[in-house]
């Protein structure tokens, strides 16, 4: 497996091209980028500047397998709104699009919200409802991911939607598309779940990993902490990826330090190797 990190486990504000040579010099093999409403990666974003960003990671020597967003919790596919789900189409055509220019072959997605309590305001959409506005929406997307040859990751996310590893299998292979995929993150199961019977159940459904550690202890999103300090199985997870031959990347998704921010890259690093067997 390969090691990368998420552009969000930076120091706010940072510069791609900082976070680049930054995860370089901490030894990842790929970043992971984001696009966003407005900054260097956005949706009115031209190929000229894709391509700039590009070919920073090429002359670092680093990959960019994947772009995430956060943009799918104020546009989720699942609203009652229907120009809101919309415009969560338009940004996933918009993310396909630029991972194409960058060499990338995954977007992160989440696939709807029923609710998120961490959300001032959020609607509350009935289970079932969201369900088939989310199938509806990914059976429509599928398409133009197979026509760019660019996977959507669709991501087990804390928005009380596709809560089992079954329930998501079946969902995925409802959409029936080799293109539609899980991305799936090991913290964010361990409040429900345990990530090792999520990675056996869901298998080669898997494109993509997120490492994060989380503490049942605490239940809430303070729960998350560095790698290894969490209730996360990893010697598990690890043994459930052999079992099921995943060999693509673990990307890290952490929270920047308070004070001396970035170090939280070169520790997640180190715990990396270590699960990793590096």
């Amino acid at each position: 497996m390969k090691k990368g990190i998420n552009i969000w486990s930076f120091k706010r504000g940072m510069r791609i091209e900082d976070c680049i040579k930054i995860a370089k010099d901490a030894g990842y093999d790929g970043i992971e980028l984001r696009l966003d409403e407005e900054g260097e990666i956005n949706l009115n974003s031209v190929e000229k500047d894709i391509v700039r960003i590009k070919k920073i990671a090429e002359d670092e020597g680093i990959e960019i397998p994947s772009i995430s967003s956060s943009l799918y919790w104020v546009y989720p596919f699942t609203s009652s709104d229907p120009n809101i789900r919309q415009r969560a189409k338009d940004i996933v055509k918009k993310q396909l699009e630029i991972a194409k220019l960058l060499g990338a072959d995954t977007v992160l997605v989440v696939p709807g919200v029923v609710h998120a309590d961490f959300i001032p305001g959020c609607e509350i959409v009935d289970y079932d409802v969201a369900y088939e506005r989310a199938l509806e929406a990914f059976s429509e997307l599928k398409e133009y991911a197979e026509e760019l040859k660019i996977h959507i990751g669709l991501e087990n996310v804390w928005n009380k939607f596709l809560l089992s590893p079954l329930e998501f299998r079946d969902f995925i292979d409802k959409i029936n598309s080799p293109y539609v995929r899980v991305y799936l993150d090991v913290g964010n199961v361990v409040y429900i779940g345990y990530p090792e019977q999520w990675i056996k159940i869901l298998g080669n459904r898997i494109n993509k990993v997120h490492f994060k550690d989380f503490k049942r202890a605490v239940g809430t999103v303070n729960g998350f902490v560095d790698l290894l300090a969490g209730d996360v199985n990893f010697p598990a997870v690890m043994e459930a990826f052999k079992s099921t031959g995943y060999e693509d990347y673990a990307i890290a998704e952490m929270a920047p330090y308070t004070y001396y921010e970035n170090q939280v890259i070169y520790n997640t690093s180190k715990a990396m190797d270590q699960i990793l067997g590096r």
